[in-house]
C-alpha cells in the first residue's frame, strides 16, 4: 500500500487535487471530513466538547456551532490544544480504521491540512504539496468562500510558511492557473511516479538508473531530499537505527554526481539488519533488501573483508533513486563512508580531482557498474590520503 500525504495551505487547491486523485483510483482519507464526523450529534466527541467549552458552542439543532467554537479557540492556544486533545485521538482512530480497510494494492491519499504543522511527514512514502502564493490564496478565500480579507490573511498567517512546506514536500504542485491545468499536473505525477512507485512497492522492486553513468550538476536540494528520507527511515526503524547519515557524492556541496541519494544506516550489530522484522519494515516503507552487494572493497589499512560487511536496500520511488547501505557502527566500511565524505567536504583540491576522474570515467563507461568498478583503483589511493588528513586534522566519525 502506497501512502501519500497530501497537504497545502488554505486556498491552495488541495481539495481539487484530492478529487483528481480519487478519479485516478486512489483511496482518499479526508482528515477534515473525519474531523466533522467525530463531532456529529450523538458522538462522544461532541459530548466532550460541550462539557469542556459549555453550551454556547452547541447550536439549537444540537450540532456543533463551528463559528462559536472557532471564536473561542482561534486566538487562544491553550483552548486550541484542549480541543485537539479531544478530537485528534478520535480522528486518528478513525483514520487507522480506513487505512486498514483499504485494499493492499491501493494508493491511499491522506488529505491533511495541518500535516506540516503536526510533524506527520515521515509517516508517508511521499508528501504532495499544493501551493499558491499568499495573495492568490487570499483572493480565492474572499471570492470563493466569502471570507473577510483580514480573516483570510489571519488564517494564512496561522499556517506553516513556504520554507517549512518545501522542507517536507517530495512533490510540489504549483497552482496558479486553471483547474484543468492542475488536473493535468496531477495526472503527470500519477502516471510518472505514483503508479509505478506503487507497482514497485507491491513487487519489492527498486528503482535504478539505467544505461551509462550520467553526471548532473550539483543540486542544492540534495541535502533536504536526504533529510526527508532520513526522517522516514528513522520513523520506520526507531532505535534499531543507531545513526543515519547522508553519504556519497550528493552529500558533498558543489560536487557533480549521479543523481542518487546514498544513505548509511548504522546499526549496533550487523545481525540486527538481518532480522525479518527489520527487512520487512524497510520493504514496506519503500526500501526493499537487494540480494548481493554484501561487502565493500577492503582497503589496505583494514584488509579483512569481515570489517567491510554491509547490507544493501534500494528505494522503490522512481522519482528519487536511493541507495541505503546498512553497516555496523564502528566497522571499517561505516567509518570509511563518513571519512570520505568529510575529507572531500574539507579539501577543495581533492574535490576537483575527483570530479575530473568522474567525468572521464563516465564518458568512457558503458554502464553504471562499469563506472563504479573503474573508480576502485583511485579509491584505494584516495583513502590513504584521507586517512593522513584525518590524522593531522583530528577527524573523528560523528
Amino acid at each position: 500500500m502506497l501512502r501519500i500525504g497530501l497537504t497545502g495551505g488554505i486556498g491552495s487547491g488541495k481539495s481539487t487535487v484530492a478529487a483528481r486523485l480519487l478519479e485516478r483510483g486512489a483511496v482518499v482519507v479526508d482528515a477534515d471530513r473525519l474531523a466533522r464526523e467525530v463531532v456529529e450529534p450523538g458522538t462522544p466527541g461532541l459530548a466532550r466538547i460541550a462539557a469542556t467549552f459549555g453550551p454556547s458552542v452547541i447550536a439549537q439543532d444540537g450540532a456543533l456551532d463551528r463559528a462559536a467554537l472557532g471564536a473561542v479557540v482561534f486566538e487562544d492556544p491553550a483552548a486550541r490544544r484542549t480541543l485537539e486533545s479531544i478530537t485528534h485521538p478520535l480522528i486518528q482512530a478513525r483514520t487507522r480504521e480506513l487505512f486498514a480497510a483499504a485494499p493492499p494494492e491501493a494508493v491511499v491519499v491522506h488529505d491533511v491540512p495541518l500535516l506540516v504543522e503536526l510533524g506527520m511527514a515521515p509517516n508517508y512514502h511521499l508528501v504532495m504539496m499544493v501551493h499558491a502564493d499568499e495573495q492568490v490564496r487570499q483572493d480565492r478565500l474572499v471570492s470563493d468562500r466569502g471570507m473577510d480579507p483580514q480573516a483570510a490573511r489571519s488564517r494564512i498567517a496561522a499556517q506553516a510558511g513556504v520554507v517549512q512546506r518545501r522542507a517536507v514536500a517530495d512533490v510540489w504542485l504549483a497552482n496558479h492557473g486553471s483547474r484543468d491545468e492542475l488536473a493535468a499536473a496531477v495526472d503527470r505525477v500519477w502516471d510518472a511516479r505514483l503508479a509505478p512507485y506503487n507497482r514497485n512497492l507491491l513487487t519489492g522492486t527498486r528503482a535504478a538508473l539505467t544505461g551509462p553513468a550520467r553526471l548532473v550538476p550539483p543540486d542544492p536540494t540534495w541535502p533536504a531530499q536526504a533529510q526527508r528520507l532520513i526522517n522516514r527511515l528513522q520513523h520506520v526503524l526507531g532505535d534499531r537505527a543507531v545513526q543515519i547519515d547522508h553519504i556519497g557524492s550528493t552529500s558533498i556541496p558543489g560536487l557533480a554526481a549521479k543523481d542518487v541519494i546514498d544513505l548509511q544506516v548504522g546499526v549496533a550489530q550487523l545481525v540486527d539488519a538481518d532480522e525479518p522484522g527489520f527487512i520487512a519494515d524497510l520493504a514496506a516503507a519503500g526500501f526493499p533488501r537487494m540480494a548481493g552487494n554484501t561487502w565493500d572493497s577492503p582497503k589496505s589499512w583494514s584488509p579483512d573483508v569481515a570489517n567491510w560487511q554491509k547490507r544493501f536496500h534500494g528505494g522503490s520511488d522512481p522519482g528519487r533513486i536511493v541507495h541505503v547501505h546498512v553497516r555496523e557502527i564502528g566497522s571499517a566500511g561505516w567509518t570509511a563512508a563518513l571519512l570520505f565524505r568529510d575529507w572531500l567536504r574539507a579539501e577543495a583540491g581533492e574535490r576537483a580531482a575527483y570530479v575530473e576522474l568522474k567525468r572521464s570515467l563516465a564518458a568512457s563507461s558503458a554502464t553504471t557498474g562499469e563506472y563504479a568498478e573503474a573508480k576502485e583503483p583511485w579509491f584505494d589511493q584516495a583513502f590513504e590520503r584521507a586517512r593522513e588528513w584525518s590524522g593531522h586534522s583530528g577527524w573523528q566519525p560523528s
